[in-house]
């Protein structure tokens, strides 16, 4: 399994439809809701294994030394075996690389034990997404 940026468009097209399939399509939303108005100036990042996208996530910057991942995304089939935490792992060496001191992120309810079993922290209930999926603000300091 390779974790690194999409790089041709059957990868982007396979990227942003796994970003469909779990973190829109299930909530019925509109195809075309999984692309982001700043995508273009995100750090992207998929796994993918035998040509197969099997979870992706992007991250931006936020503020100054700030980065924020959203949009992290693995495959229903392929949960639990560590495709995020790999994920997640690739995105907190570019931030690095970028100087940034710190990612945030708006986890979903049911990822808040993910994100903390990396060293997150809660700071605060944020929002509810779709009227039914509570998000917290999520923080990890270098």
């Amino acid at each position: 399994m390779e974790i690194r940026s999409p790089n041709n468009p059957d990868e982007w097209e396979a990227y942003f439809q796994l970003r469909f399939k779990v973190l829109r399509e299930p909530w019925n939303q509109a195809a075309g809701s999984e692309h982001l108005p700043d995508d273009q100036n995100a750090i992207h990042v998929l796994a993918i294994e035998n040509n197969q996208v099997l979870g992706v996530a992007r991250m931006h910057e936020s503020s100054p030394l700030q980065g924020q991942v959203r949009c992290v995304a693995v495959d229903h089939s392929q949960q639990g075996k560590g495709i995020g935490r790999l994920i997640m792992k690739y995105l907190e060496q570019k931030a690095k690389e970028n100087l940034w001191q710190e990612i945030i992120l708006e986890a979903r309810e049911n990822a808040v034990p993910f994100y903390k079993s990396l060293g997150y922290q809660i700071e605060k209930e944020s929002y509810l997404l779709f009227g039914e999926i509570q998000h917290y603000t999520m923080k990890k300091v270098f």
